[in-house]
């Protein structure tokens, strides 16, 4: 996987256990041509690393990031609290936790002045905070907004597609 310094949108996550559940984050911004800056940085094991990334994330290039982690690691709250940008947290399940809600509460549940967009738990999640950085992105970007319009026609297409094959 590239890491591109340079990309609009950073994807950070606790651990490289959590690439497994991310690549499909990874996969979804590249279906929009956005090759994000991937990085493994813990807000508890590096918490250095941490600050300083999301401190300087916007003066680097950066319009929105998006952490993924497991457990009640909170990485998401982190970069929150450390930038002005965006930031949209990925729930993971992990370990013998109980199946990501520690994760996702830990995520949804921050402090007023903090926000933080929080996703489903897991692949469906981390698929979604691809789109929803797109979405932020279109905002300011009318190819990417362009892009974003195909894909909403190409997923309602679908769908009335299945709903004609469906025969019972």
């Amino acid at each position: 996987m590239t890491n591109t310094a340079n990309s609009p949108v950073a994807i950070v996550m606790g651990s490289d256990s959590d690439l497994s559940v991310m690549k499909s984050c990874v996969e979804q911004l590249r279906e929009f041509s956005i090759e994000p800056e991937v990085r493994v940085i813990s807000a508890h094991r590096t918490p250095e690393v941490a600050d300083d990334f999301a401190a300087n994330a916007a003066s680097s290039g950066k319009k929105v990031i998006i952490a993924a982690a497991g457990m009640a690691a909170h990485l998401a709250g982190a970069m929150a609290a450390r930038s002005t940008l965006p930031v949209i947290g990925v729930p993971l399940a992990a370990g013998d936790g109980p199946n990501g809600l520690d994760a996702l509460l830990s995520t949804v549940q921050m402090p007023p002045g903090v926000p933080v967009a929080t996703m489903g738990i897991g692949k469906a999640g981390a698929k979604n905070a691809a789109i929803l950085a797109v979405q932020i992105l279109a905002t300011a970007d009318t190819e990417l907004a362009g892009k974003m319009a195909e894909f909403k026609e190409t997923q309602k297409k679908k769908v009335i597609e299945k709903d004609a094959a469906v025969s019972v």
